[in-house]
This record gives C-alpha cells, sequence and structure tokens, in this order.
C-alpha cells in the first residue's frame, strides 16, 4: 500500500473505571475500522499512569503506557507493546534538532524514528522505505486524527504511528523539551 490516506474522528467518550475514554474512530484503507482509545481499560497499572491503546480489525494489539500528564502518558519512562512485546525505546532529550530528539523505536525487528513535523500537531513514523504522518486537528482536545502513509507501510507500521497520537509528544520539540525541563529535574528527585 503506498499514499493512502485515512481519518479517525473524535467519538463521544464513555465512562470506564478509571474516568472517561476518549475515543477516535475510522476506516483506515486495506486494514478495516481502528480505534484509538485511552485510558485503556483493559490494564491493572496504578493511578498515576495512563495507558493508550488501537485496536481494529487488521492491527495488532498497540499500547503505550507512561505516566500520566493532562490526561495522556508521558513519552518519559513509557512502555511501548505490540501484542504484549515490548520495545526498545530511546532519545536524547538534548539533542539539537527535531531529528536529534526523536523517539527511536525498535520492535519486531524494525527499527523507527517518531519526529515532530512542523509544528506540534503534526508527528512523522519513519523506518527505511516507509513514512506514516500524523496531524492533529488541534493539539488539546482534537476532533480528527488524519494520517497519510507512502512506501510499503503495514498494519504496524500504522498502529505504531496512530497510538503515539494519543501520547503526550510535546517535548519533541525544543520549546516543549525546555518548557518540561522543572518536571523533569524534580522528578529525578523520586527515583532517590
Amino acid at each position: 500500500m503506498s499514499g493512502v490516506t485515512f481519518e479517525l474522528q473524535r467519538a463521544p467518550s464513555v465512562r470506564g473505571a478509571r474516568g472517561d475514554v476518549h475515543v477516535w474512530a475510522g476506516q483506515v484503507g486495506g486494514l478495516g475500522r481502528i480505534e484509538l482509545a485511552f485510558p485503556a481499560e483493559h490494564s491493572d497499572y496504578p493511578s498515576e499512569y495512563c495507558e493508550v491503546a488501537v485496536s481494529g480489525e487488521g492491527l495488532p494489539l498497540v499500547t503505550y503506557l507512561g505516566l500520566r500528564y493532562l490526561r495522556r502518558p508521558l513519552l518519559a519512562r513509557g512502555e511501548l507493546r505490540v501484542d504484549w512485546d515490548p520495545a526498545d525505546l530511546s532519545r536524547n532529550v538534548w539533542w539539537p534538532g527535531k531529528k536529534g530528539r526523536a523517539l527511536h523505536i525498535s520492535v519486531k525487528g524494525r527499527t523507527y524514528s517518531y519526529v515532530e513535523r512542523s509544528g506540534k500537531r503534526s508527528h512523522e513514523l519513519i523506518r527505511p522505505g516507509v513514512s506514516v504522518r500524523m496531524t492533529r486537528s488541534s493539539w488539546r482536545n482534537p476532533s480528527t486524527l488524519s494520517g497519510a502513509w507512502s512506501g510499503d507501510a503495514d498494519a504496524l507500521d500504522i498502529g505504531i504511528a496512530i497510538v503515539l497520537e494519543g501520547v503526550h509528544t510535546r517535548n519533541l520539540s525544543l520549546p516543549g523539551a525546555l518548557v518540561s525541563l522543572p518536571g523533569r529535574f524534580l522528578n529525578r528527585f523520586n527515583d532517590l
């Protein structure tokens, strides 16, 4: 599949055990109906954590678990899983340039970079020969999540790109990294 676009629409929130569950759903060509939801209701994580899940007929289950911040999980100390297999995540928050601060992902024998593009509402998941670009209609409470892919993207690529739209990714940019600096510094005291 190449050059395909898709859009997930905000669905009405439902009340779950952990509060309102926010959902975006839509049809993705060749993959059927896909749904992004957070906080996910199917895990037993502590209340200071939040999990985002992407599911669909033609997708592997992709989840991201991280410390809760403004209703979304943070990238810091997060955990990405594909069909319950953990991914290796790394990033350098102080490296100059957007590519330097990219989130690097290794999962299921593939390596990806996830970078911010043209503002905090646009991100791109990249692996050799494949790119999935996602755009939110707004930063705080988007009504739509739009995506487009090029190359031979498959369900794994699409699932990872979508689940990361539910994660608080502001610190992939320099301004976001600077804003998060005080919290990052204070969180280090919790480790002592």
